[in-house]
């Protein structure tokens, strides 16, 4: 469980648009695995293979220890709630930048797991958040996207500034 370099904002890659997992092998396990060491030490709650240049639609959530890891291949929402809500976001590709993004309450997904069984769940509140940051992530959509253009430049603003 090697920890990966992560790609950095503005880095292209983050805009992305994963490609579908169709081999469901050791190679995935590996990546998996490499995921969740790499989110642990960045530290984050949630990671997608384009974070780490692997442009394969898998994302990897673990909430809290208690929780335990989420693994999702392939993941794809097909409802959202028409209720909102709002929470701070935030990347591992760009650590220490910060803002309120919102989002539908609730959603519905379907997603494979690391041996290609495809399930159907349902997530509400900070979860559903978490699910669908990443989802973008794996559709190519950093979440300053989700912001307005005057958040957005302020906070690429702050972000080149933090860099140097």
């Amino acid at each position: 469980m090697p920890i990966r370099p992560i790609l950095r904002y503005p880095h292209l890659g983050l805009k992305t648009v994963c490609a579908p997992v169709t081999a469901f092998d050791s190679s995935l396990t590996a990546l998996a695995d490499d995921l969740l060491a790499t989110m642990r030490a960045a530290p984050g709650v949630g990671i997608t293979a384009a974070h780490i240049g692997v442009f394969d639609r898998v994302a990897v959530l673990e909430l809290d220890q208690a929780d335990g890891v989420r693994l999702y291949v392939n993941p794809h929402i097909t409802w959202f709630s028409k209720e909102t809500m709002s929470h701070s976001e935030g990347s591992v590709s760009m650590p220490g930048v910060t803002d309120e993004v919102t989002r539908p309450r609730a959603i519905r997904f379907r997603y494979q797991d690391a041996e290609g069984a495809v399930h159907e769940d349902g997530a509400e509140d900070f979860l559903a958040i978490c699910i669908q940051h990443e989802v973008d992530q794996l559709d190519g959509i950093f979440w300053l996207q989700r912001l307005s253009r005057l958040k957005r430049d302020r906070l690429v603003k702050k972000w080149e500034k933090a860099q140097g």
